[in-house]
Protein backbone atom coordinates (compact mmCIF):
# COMPACT_ATOMS: atom_id res chain seq x y z
CA UNK A 1 0.00 0.00 0.00
CA UNK A 2 0.92 3.61 -0.71
CA UNK A 3 0.54 7.06 1.18
CA UNK A 4 2.25 9.86 -0.99
CA UNK A 5 5.76 8.51 -1.82
CA UNK A 6 6.07 6.17 1.08
CA UNK A 7 5.32 2.64 1.27
CA UNK A 8 3.26 1.42 4.51
CA UNK A 9 3.56 -1.52 5.57
CA UNK A 10 0.75 -3.51 6.80
CA UNK A 11 0.91 -7.21 8.33
CA UNK A 12 -2.30 -9.05 9.39
CA UNK A 13 -1.86 -11.21 11.89
CA UNK A 14 -3.67 -13.68 13.01
CA UNK A 15 -4.49 -13.74 16.89
CA UNK A 16 -6.30 -15.89 19.18
CA UNK A 17 -9.52 -14.06 20.67
CA UNK A 18 -9.63 -14.11 24.50
CA UNK A 19 -11.98 -13.23 26.86
CA UNK A 20 -12.19 -10.57 29.26
CA UNK A 21 -10.39 -13.38 32.21
CA UNK A 22 -7.93 -13.37 29.37
CA UNK A 23 -8.82 -17.09 28.97
CA UNK A 24 -8.52 -18.54 24.84
CA UNK A 25 -11.65 -18.40 23.18
CA UNK A 26 -10.44 -21.25 20.83
CA UNK A 27 -11.17 -18.84 17.86
CA UNK A 28 -8.19 -17.42 15.41
CA UNK A 29 -8.93 -14.52 13.55
CA UNK A 30 -6.80 -11.59 11.75
CA UNK A 31 -5.50 -8.83 13.85
CA UNK A 32 -7.12 -6.34 11.56
CA UNK A 33 -10.46 -8.12 12.39
CA UNK A 34 -10.36 -8.55 16.08
CA UNK A 35 -9.21 -4.33 15.77
CA UNK A 36 -12.12 -3.54 13.47
CA UNK A 37 -14.66 -5.66 15.63
CA UNK A 38 -13.01 -4.21 19.20
CA UNK A 39 -12.37 -8.46 20.44
CA UNK A 40 -9.95 -9.19 22.95
CA UNK A 41 -6.71 -10.54 21.54
CA UNK A 42 -3.10 -9.97 23.26
CA UNK A 43 -0.25 -8.17 22.69
CA UNK A 44 3.08 -8.63 24.12
CA UNK A 45 5.37 -4.99 25.02
CA UNK A 46 8.68 -4.97 27.15
CA UNK A 47 9.87 -1.84 28.70
CA UNK A 48 13.91 -2.05 27.69
CA UNK A 49 16.52 -1.27 29.93
CA UNK A 50 20.44 -0.83 29.99
CA UNK A 51 22.98 -1.57 32.43
CA UNK A 52 22.82 2.04 33.58
CA UNK A 53 18.85 1.58 33.89
CA UNK A 54 18.23 3.86 30.86
CA UNK A 55 15.30 2.85 29.05
CA UNK A 56 15.34 2.42 25.73
CA UNK A 57 12.47 4.92 23.54
CA UNK A 58 11.94 4.83 19.31
CA UNK A 59 10.14 6.58 17.09
CA UNK A 60 7.97 4.38 14.62
CA UNK A 61 8.91 3.56 11.10
CA UNK A 62 6.33 6.19 8.94
CA UNK A 63 5.77 2.82 6.90
CA UNK A 64 4.16 0.96 9.71
CA UNK A 65 0.23 1.12 9.46
CA UNK A 66 -0.46 1.67 13.23
CA UNK A 67 0.08 5.14 14.89
CA UNK A 68 3.30 6.08 12.30
CA UNK A 69 5.97 8.49 13.36
CA UNK A 70 4.91 8.54 16.94
CA UNK A 71 7.35 7.32 19.94
CA UNK A 72 6.78 4.12 21.95
CA UNK A 73 8.58 2.95 25.33
CA UNK A 74 7.85 -0.15 24.32
CA UNK A 75 8.90 -2.93 21.74
CA UNK A 76 6.13 -5.29 21.25
CA UNK A 77 3.11 -6.35 18.97
CA UNK A 78 0.88 -9.26 18.84
CA UNK A 79 1.03 -12.27 20.39
CA UNK A 80 0.62 -15.45 17.31
CA UNK A 81 -1.71 -17.93 17.90
CA UNK A 82 -0.05 -20.56 20.36
CA UNK A 83 2.43 -17.79 21.65
CA UNK A 84 2.62 -16.82 25.64
CA UNK A 85 3.03 -13.07 26.45
CA UNK A 86 6.80 -14.16 27.12
CA UNK A 87 7.19 -15.66 23.81
CA UNK A 88 5.55 -12.95 21.84
CA UNK A 89 7.91 -10.59 23.95
CA UNK A 90 10.87 -12.25 23.09
CA UNK A 91 10.16 -13.08 19.16
CA UNK A 92 9.22 -9.29 19.02
CA UNK A 93 12.56 -8.31 20.50
CA UNK A 94 14.38 -10.11 18.11
CA UNK A 95 12.16 -8.62 15.00
CA UNK A 96 12.71 -5.15 15.97
CA UNK A 97 15.67 -4.83 17.65
CA UNK A 98 18.07 -7.65 16.57
CA UNK A 99 18.71 -8.83 20.21
CA UNK A 100 18.07 -12.00 21.81
CA UNK A 101 16.78 -11.49 25.31
CA UNK A 102 14.44 -13.06 27.87
CA UNK A 103 12.11 -10.74 29.13
CA UNK A 104 10.55 -10.82 32.72
CA UNK A 105 6.40 -10.68 32.64
CA UNK A 106 5.67 -8.05 35.28
CA UNK A 107 1.79 -7.95 34.97
CA UNK A 108 -1.41 -8.13 32.38
CA UNK A 109 -4.50 -5.62 32.19
CA UNK A 110 -6.98 -5.00 29.75
CA UNK A 111 -5.54 -1.71 27.76
CA UNK A 112 -8.57 0.01 26.11
CA UNK A 113 -6.16 2.78 24.67
CA UNK A 114 -4.93 2.71 20.87
CA UNK A 115 -7.52 0.90 17.92
CA UNK A 116 -9.12 -1.66 20.04
CA UNK A 117 -9.11 -3.04 23.54
CA UNK A 118 -6.85 -5.77 24.22
CA UNK A 119 -4.72 -7.67 27.18
CA UNK A 120 -1.58 -6.23 27.54
CA UNK A 121 1.22 -7.94 28.73
CA UNK A 122 4.11 -5.46 30.00
CA UNK A 123 7.71 -7.05 30.46
CA UNK A 124 10.93 -6.06 31.67
CA UNK A 125 14.22 -6.70 30.06
CA UNK A 126 18.34 -5.53 30.17
CA UNK A 127 19.57 -5.35 27.24
CA UNK A 128 22.60 -4.35 25.29
CA UNK A 129 23.19 -0.50 24.56
CA UNK A 130 23.88 -1.15 20.95
CA UNK A 131 20.38 -2.44 19.05
CA UNK A 132 20.08 -3.16 15.54
CA UNK A 133 16.30 -1.78 15.17
CA UNK A 134 14.65 -2.65 11.76
CA UNK A 135 14.25 0.11 9.79
CA UNK A 136 10.99 -0.65 8.59
CA UNK A 137 9.75 -0.59 11.76
CA UNK A 138 12.23 2.19 13.70
CA UNK A 139 12.70 5.03 12.47
CA UNK A 140 15.08 6.52 15.11
CA UNK A 141 16.40 4.98 19.12
CA UNK A 142 17.43 6.52 21.77
CA UNK A 143 18.36 6.11 25.75
CA UNK A 144 16.62 8.22 28.19
CA UNK A 145 16.72 8.16 31.90
CA UNK A 146 13.20 8.47 33.93
CA UNK A 147 13.59 11.64 34.50
CA UNK A 148 13.93 12.46 30.70
CA UNK A 149 11.65 10.34 29.64
CA UNK A 150 8.44 12.10 32.22
CA UNK A 151 10.07 15.07 30.03
CA UNK A 152 9.07 13.39 26.69
CA UNK A 153 6.09 11.70 27.89
CA UNK A 154 4.74 15.75 28.22
CA UNK A 155 6.01 16.73 24.99
CA UNK A 156 6.91 13.74 21.95
CA UNK A 157 3.54 12.21 20.54
CA UNK A 158 3.78 8.89 22.46
CA UNK A 159 1.28 6.16 21.00
CA UNK A 160 -1.51 5.24 23.82
CA UNK A 161 -0.14 2.27 24.43
CA UNK A 162 3.42 4.39 25.63
CA UNK A 163 1.21 6.29 28.12
CA UNK A 164 -0.53 3.75 29.58
CA UNK A 165 1.52 1.13 29.86
CA UNK A 166 4.37 3.32 31.21
CA UNK A 167 2.39 4.64 34.01
CA UNK A 168 1.07 1.20 34.76
CA UNK A 169 5.17 0.03 35.04
CA UNK A 170 6.50 3.16 36.86
CA UNK A 171 3.20 2.39 39.21
CA UNK A 172 4.49 -1.27 39.54
CA UNK A 173 8.11 -0.95 40.18
CA UNK A 174 7.01 1.54 42.87
CA UNK A 175 4.71 -0.39 44.77
CA UNK A 176 7.74 -3.45 44.24
CA UNK A 177 10.46 -1.08 46.31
Amino acid sequence: MSVGSARVCVVDELVERVDDQDRVLGRVVSRQQAIREGWLHRVAVTVCRDERGRILVHRRSERVSRFPGRYEVEVGGAANVGESYEQAAARELTEELGIRALPRLLFTFINRSGLSPHWLGVHEAVVPDTVVPDPDEVAWHGWLTEPELRSALLGWRFTPDSNEAFSRYLAFRTARS
